[in-house]
């Protein structure tokens, strides 16, 4: 009788798995999603050759980074607020709880620290001037995503709770991270007095040439107790954004990446443009725009200083009010 409960529930298990699950790890729900292969990239590659030289960070003026001490943020017990260190990393205040997004302080994205992509603007603020993080929040495993020698920091200063997508745990735990927890796609947790929702993305994961998609990528919906803070992660544009604003509504702040654009033939399937991110703040019915995922590390080729103004152009186009767009400057801090 036992051995015939557990073929079972094995059996059962099996004929229920979600959409997303394959034998070796996960897909994306559009069907006609296309994958980009070493092949893609290195015809990419190739053809920047050609390109003109626009991706020099000196041949731009300095890009705008506000010093940020962190006594103000030390020192906020309540209220929301929103500030950008860098790329996708932000420091999120709900309910007096600290969270950070995709943490990175590291000079460059890689897998070594020699060589891949450099940093071009410094953090925003010191890790030594952070209030305390409660909670770090990771979108997928990629190298300017998941940092492992800031997660390391982060661990010997604050011990956070860690969230990310499954099939990262072992990973994490292996650097020394003690408090980690693995979400599926809508998944839940109570923590802090917060509901975190790991939701859908369309995206990929993988830190070498043989893990593709064999962990799981999203972005997160933040319940407090009056406001909701959603953090986009890296995407591209799908019916996701409808499905989270349809299940949660009235979101207070969309955290949404602008940026990692060009050319669209390589990165539309899993980066948003900015046309395609207003589209996907309107989907998500949220009041306020933070746009990230810029202005840190040249991933692509779009210029430097274009994912604001164009995004910019794309609100007004929409009928959208300006002052819902909020484009912070690296280590700016909004209070809402």
């Amino acid at each position: 009788m036992l051995v015939f409960f557990f073929s079972l529930s094995c059996f059962t298990d099996v004929s229920v798995r979600k959409s997303h699950h394959t034998e070796s790890g996960y897909k994306n729900p559009n069907p006609t999603f296309e994958t980009k292969g070493l092949w893609n990239v290195i015809v990419w590659q190739f053809q920047r050759f050609r390109l003109p030289n626009s991706l020099d960070p000196a041949d731009y003026p300095p890009f705008p980074v506000v010093g940020n001490d962190g006594v103000e943020l030390k020192n906020n017990p309540s209220k929301l607020s929103v500030t950008w260190v860098g790329h996708a990393t932000t420091l999120i205040q709900i309910d007096g709880v600290n969270i950070l997004s995709d943490p990175i302080w590291s000079e460059r994205c890689s897998p070594v620290s020699f060589v891949g992509p450099k940093r071009y603007t410094p953090p925003g603020i010191k890790i030594e001037d952070l209030p305390k993080i409660d909670i770090v929040i990771l979108s997928h495993n990629h190298y300017d995503h998941t940092d492992l020698p800031t997660l390391r920091q982060l661990e010997e200063k604050f011990h956070p709770l860690v969230l990310t997508g499954l099939g990262n745990k072992k990973l994490l735990l292996g650097e020394g991270l003690k408090n980690v927890l693995e979400m599926d796609w809508w998944d839940e947790t109570k923590a802090f007095g917060l509901n975190i929702t790991f939701t859908p993305t369309q995206h990929f994961s993988g830190r070498g040439l043989f893990d593709r998609n064999e962990t799981l990528w999203g972005s997160y919906l933040i319940s407090g107790k009056k406001e909701k803070v959603y953090f986009g992660g890296d995407t591209g544009y799908y019916t996701h954004f409808r499905e989270i604003g349809e299940k949660f509504g009235s979101i207070d702040v969309a955290i949404l990446p602008v940026g990692a654009t060009e050319p669209r033939w390589m990165m539309q399937p899993v980066h948003v443009d900015p046309k395609e991110t207003v589209q996907a703040f309107v989907d998500l019915k949220a009041k306020y725009l933070i746009p990230m995922h810029y202005m840190t590390f040249v991933l692509s080729d779009e210029p430097l200083d274009s994912p604001v103004p164009r995004t910019k152009e794309e609100i007004k186009r929409s009928g959208i009010s300006e002052g819902q767009f909020v484009p912070l400057k690296i280590g700016e801090s909004r209070f809402f």
